[in-house]
């Protein structure tokens, strides 16, 4: 090998092993077990709700989102119960006789 190839690969080597040390050393957060590592902001409520950061959601928004998925499932158990009968897959519910 020749000075210059040893010198660029020594100088890899120290770079390699600095990093490797540095990322073991520091992972960039304070886990209270294993997977739960979310740190909140300072000042940020231990419990949300009632708190500023509470959403509030609106009752009425949220069953409006509840009627739509069950109209979903009831449109889905009719094109499901139609493909038993007949073994053609309608997607317009509306074609369904």
């Amino acid at each position: 090998m020749t000075k210059k190839s040893l010198v660029t690969l020594a100088a890899s080597a120290v770079i390699l092993a600095v990093g490797a040390g540095v990322a073991g050393a520091y992972d960039g957060t304070k886990c209270k077990a294993a997977g739960n590592c979310w740190e909140p902001k300072p000042g940020y409520p231990e419990k949300v709700a009632g708190s500023k950061y509470d959403p509030k959601h609106d009752p009425k928004e949220l069953a409006k989102q509840q009627k739509s998925l069950d109209d979903q499932a009831a449109r889905n158990a009719q094109r499901s119960e139609n493909f038993k009968k007949t073994g053609k897959w309608v997607y317009d519910v509306k074609k369904i006789q």
